[in-house]
């Protein structure tokens, strides 16, 4: 039995979603602290196995599970989630400068449909800000940086935003992911279109070749995006030389929820992440495997709540698989349980 799913989740769920992320966060990093507290949690959560071990990117991954983007934005738990049996972990969306997203409340639970509904707006701190707290960090474990523009900065002058984040956290990420696919910023997603989007993907690529040490640098895509976009998505990949996919960030679609019009309608504009996205995600990562004949890995991400909806990712054509919504309404022992389901399906 999920102790969390059963007895936990349905205290939390009476509480405001943001609010209450910070209490369990902050719970965490007490727990954390207790002496044996960091042995405590890892013993209950990973499964040591070396045969669970990934390289992708040139990277090598301890277990394929990360932690999606989204959950940990200033890098403030690194250390406490990474005793939580994750392979790696994603900051972010981190912008150049601190701002404070939009307004409240911004974050809200469809439990009929296991979802969330989010229109933060990149609320973070900074990537300066990030830096600091990433060069203190005591794991080892890979970290991602998630970068993006900040609102107020027009698209033609978002590439300078990409490569002020860039250069703050390349000292200390393993990676980077182009964030260009919220709905939640005004206009980003207009920056996905092929010629914005190789302008920035080529600067980055150029600015990292000058670097001593290469971070991979993966583009995070829409599951909302046509064929012929996704198209243009494979294209791009492969004349740009960047070094894979996440496939997929949030959708504003509603099609097909159980909840209420009426909740549906007075929650009002945000991504949609959860149960319901999942099928699309597959979709795309299905099509981006077969259209580039596995030329590049893909994140797989979207909908992930149990190890058979995880294996679904990797045989569709994904290297690595992100939880987000499913470790909200799952609990931690989720990771535990993916990397148990992977090993059985060897």
């Amino acid at each position: 039995m999920n102790l969390y799913k059963s007895l936990i989740f349905p205290i939390l769920k009476k509480f405001d979603p943001e609010k209450i992320h910070y209490t369990v966060t902050d719970l965490l990093k007490i727990v954390y602290k207790l002496p044996f507290g960091k042995s405590i949690l890892r013993s209950l959560y990973e499964v040591p196995d070396k045969s669970l071990e990934r390289t992708v990117f040139g990277l090598t991954f301890k277990n394929p599970v990360g932690l999606a983007a989204g959950f940990d934005k200033n890098a403030r738990w690194i250390d406490e989630l990474s005793s939580l049996g994750f392979g790696f972990l994603e900051i972010g969306t981190v912008t150049p400068k601190a701002q404070p997203g939009n307004p409240k409340p911004r974050l809200f639970r469809l439990v009929d449909d296991e979802a969330i509904i989010n229109r933060m707006g990149f609320n973070n701190e900074g990537s300066f800000n990030a830096a600091q707290l990433l060069k203190a960090r005591k794991s080892n474990l890979i970290i991602g940086g998630n970068i993006g523009k900040n609102k107020v900065t027009p698209n033609e002058d978002a590439l300078s935003d990409y490569v002020l984040a860039f250069e703050d956290l390349h000292p200390y990420v393993d990676y980077f992911v182009v964030n260009v696919s919220s709905p939640n910023t005004p206009g980003l997603r207009e920056l996905q279109d092929k010629e914005p989007l190789s302008r920035i993907l080529n600067s980055l690529m150029e600015l990292n070749a000058t670097k001593e040490i290469k971070r991979p640098i993966l583009l995070k895509i829409a599951p909302d995006l046509t064929e012929s976009q996704l198209d243009d998505i494979v294209e791009i990949t492969l004349s740009t030389g960047i070094d894979g996919l996440i496939a997929t960030n949030t959708t504003i679609d509603r099609s097909g929820l159980k909840s209420s019009d009426a909740l549906v309608t007075e929650i009002g504009a945000g991504g949609l992440s959860g149960k319901p996205v999942k099928d699309k995600s597959t979709a795309v990562i299905s099509y981006l495997s077969k259209k580039s004949k596995g030329a590049f890995p893909i994140i797989g991400v979207g909908g992930i709540y149990s190890a058979e909806d995880a294996i679904e990712k990797l045989n569709a054509g994904a290297a690595l698989i992100q939880v987000y919504s499913g470790f909200i309404y799952e609990g931690p022992a989720l990771i535990k349980d993916i990397c148990k389901g992977i090993l059985k399906n060897k």
